[in-house]
């Protein structure tokens, strides 16, 4: 199997090229296959992506941190970058695996990943492993927005009203359906004060409310005039930007002076 075409995506050549093979080595291929690879990549990744929203997002606070780094480094995100790679053709399989479209699962893929990450650090350091996860990471940092990575519809509507100052949206059951051990729940949200009334519905309570409220976030974006989407500023932000006009200007008659 050729590996160039991998190591030239990667931003990396293999000193030692069978460990980039046992990383893409299924268990259902061999005994000695990524698992212990995995292990130490999952690591290696938290790291560096850790290190690299400290950089980009010096805005954010711990929370906030931990709940984009958890996003990126979780398996869809690894597979979406598995799939950059195009991983599922380096794949070693077993023959169950193959018959089973195993090269096309998401935790398979994402596993693989971890495991070529771990590849990496083992052949090159933790300086290789970071300069080739950095740039498989651009393509997707390029696309995140780090305020609602991760948010639920709930949370994304209630700090969007809050934004502007509005009071918060009202849920209610208005119906339930079917067996005890397969209901389906109908959910109204309702936001008085933009005379918004959406439902949602689900297999539980909290999977309506979370459809009504992706609704009723539709429904604010039609129901605000463009220029009035942006949430009001809060008082403290009025104040430093206040501060901030009467700096430049104290500024600007110095210069003049």
């Amino acid at each position: 199997m050729d590996l160039e075409p991998l190591q030239e995506r990667l931003g990396y050549v293999f000193k030692k090229p069978e460990l980039l093979q046992q990383a893409l080595t299924h268990r259902s291929h061999s005994k000695k296959n990524n698992e212990r690879l995995e292990f130490l990549g999952d690591s290696i990744l938290n790291c560096v992506v850790a290190e690299l929203l400290y950089e980009r997002y010096a805005d954010l606070d711990e929370g906030d941190l931990s709940r984009v780094r958890a996003n990126l480094v979780k398996q869809q995100a690894l597979y979406e970058i598995a799939q950059l790679l195009s991983l599922s053709d380096y794949l070693r399989l077993g023959e169950g695996e193959l018959k089973s479209g195993g090269f096309r699962r998401p935790s398979i893929l994402a596993d693989t990943l971890e495991a070529v990450a771990g590849a990496v650090f083992l052949d090159g350091g933790f300086d290789a492993a970071k300069s080739s996860l950095r740039k498989l990471y651009s393509v997707i940092l390029a696309q995140v927005d780090p305020k609602t990575l991760g948010k639920d519809d709930k949370t994304l509507l209630q700090e969007y009203l809050q934004g502007f100052q509005m009071p918060l949206p009202g849920y209610t059951v208005t119906a339930t359906t079917g067996a005890a051990h397969n209901q389906q729940f109908e959910v109204e949200c309702v936001i008085q004060s933009l005379k918004i009334k959406v439902k949602g519905f689900g297999a539980s309570r909290r999977a309506a409310e979370q459809g009504a409220a992706k609704l009723a976030l539709l429904a604010i974006t039609k129901a605000l005039p463009q220029e009035t989407r942006k949430p009001k500023k809060t008082r403290s932000a009025k104040k430093k930007a206040a501060k901030s006009d009467v700096a430049d200007e104290q500024l600007n008659l110095k210069l003049k002076a």
